[in-house]
C-alpha cells in the first residue's frame, strides 16, 4: 500500500468514505502512547470505548497487514501513511505533507529520526513527541528483531 495513488484515492467500501477526522484529547494520546508500548489492556480499553481506530493502529504498526487494510478500507489511510512514512515510504510523506497532515507528517519524520521534526512537534505539543518517541521505540525493536540471527523469521 506504499504507492501515492493508493492514498489519494477515498477508501473502498460500499459507501467509498473519506478520511475520518483524528482529534484526540490529551488524555487519549496519553492512552494510544501505552497502547503503542504494548500495554494490551489500555489497547483493548481505546478499542472499546470508540478508538477502535487507535488499537487497529498498534496491531498496523507491528506490521499486522490486516490491520493495514482496515484502516485504509475503513477511513484511515492518514494514519497508515503515517505507518508506512514511518517507515522510509517518501511517497506516503510526500502524501500526508501535500493533505495539511502536518502532525501526522511530523509524528512520521520524527520516528525517521529528522530532529527538525521533533523540534516541531516538542513546540506544537508534548504528547505528539511522546507518541512519536514511542513509536520509534516499537520500529526500532522491530527492525532490531528483524536483523537478530538468533530469531526465526516467518
Amino acid at each position: 500500500m506504499s504507492d501515492i495513488k493508493k492514498y489519494n484515492e477515498a477508501p473502498q467500501n460500499s459507501n467509498s468514505q473519506s478520511l475520518k477526522m483524528t482529534i484526540y484529547s490529551g488524555k487519549i494520546l496519553i492512552a494510544w502512547k501505552e497502547a503503542i508500548a504494548v500495554n494490551k489492556e489500555i489497547r483493548d480499553l481505546l478499542t472499546k470505548n470508540g478508538y477502535v481506530e487507535l488499537g487497529i493502529f498498534c496491531f498496523a504498526l507491528n506490521n499486522d497487514d490486516n490491520a493495514k487494510k482496515w484502516l485504509f478500507d475503513n477511513g484511515y489511510a492518514h494514519l497508515l501513511a503515517t505507518i508506512n512514512a514511518a517507515e522510509g515510504d517518501l511517497n506516503a510523506l510526500k502524501w500526508l505533507n501535500e493533505t495539511k497532515f502536518d502532525i501526522l507528517y511530523h509524528i512520521a519524520r520524527s520516528v525517521e529520526g529528522y530532529n527538525d521534526s521533533k523540534i516541531w512537534l516538542g513546540k506544537k505539543d508534548r504528547l505528539y513527541l511522546a507518541l512519536a518517541m514511542e513509536m520509534e521505540r516499537v520500529k526500532n525493536q522491530i527492525e532490531k528483531d528483524n536483523n537478530d540471527p538468533h530469531k526465526i523469521n516467518p
